[in-house]
């Protein structure tokens, strides 16, 4: 019996692990192409309003993306499908981590439709947003690019004060 305790054990440390890694390895990614396609806008000479644009839009996604929706949102409910895997691991949601924590399923049905819409509307926006000339374009994915590495800072430090506090402090949203 403690032998597939200490499997389950490993498998939901795994699990756990794996989820928060991979959520976090897709916004580096994501970080990592944007900022090259922000870095564009400053080979241009700016204008006062691109200025005023740059300025407002990542104050903006600071607060919209960062703030509200990767730390008082996202983040925390990530940790927390996380923990749950830990100590309730599940061979599918194991494999599927990244996903699991980030509610694309196994999760309440108001907060699939929220995971699912909310990928639908960023997919709308990537797609419009390629069809800006630069330095329009650079202009708003930096402050896509703050708002993303907000969120990789509130996951990191919200796992690390759940592994401290050997609690997530957040719901779930298990379905």
């Amino acid at each position: 019996m403690s032998e597939s305790r200490g499997e389950a054990g490993f498998l939901g440390w795994f699990g756990a692990v794996w989820g928060v890694l991979g959520v976090v390895a897709m916004l580096v990614y994501a970080v990592c192409r944007l900022s090259l396609v922000a870095a564009e806008a400053f080979q241009f000479s700016l204008t006062a309003w691109q200025w005023l644009l740059l300025i407002a839009n990542t104050a903006f996604m600071a607060h919209a993306e960062g703030f509200k929706g990767f730390q008082r949102s996202f983040s925390p409910r990530v940790v927390a499908r996380a923990a749950h895997l830990r100590t309730s691991p599940r061979l599918v949601r194991v494999v599927l981590a990244p996903l699991f924590c980030m509610g694309y399923f196994a999760a309440s049905r108001r907060r699939l439709i929220s995971t699912y819409g909310l990928t639908l509307l960023i997919a709308v926006f990537i797609t419009v947003l390629q069809y800006l000339s630069q330095p329009w374009r650079g202009l708003l994915d930096a402050g896509v690019v703050v708002g993303l590495t907000w969120g990789i800072i509130s996951i990191v430090l919200l796992t690390g004060r759940a592994v401290r506090a050997g609690s997530a402090g957040a719901g779930a949203e298990l379905g």
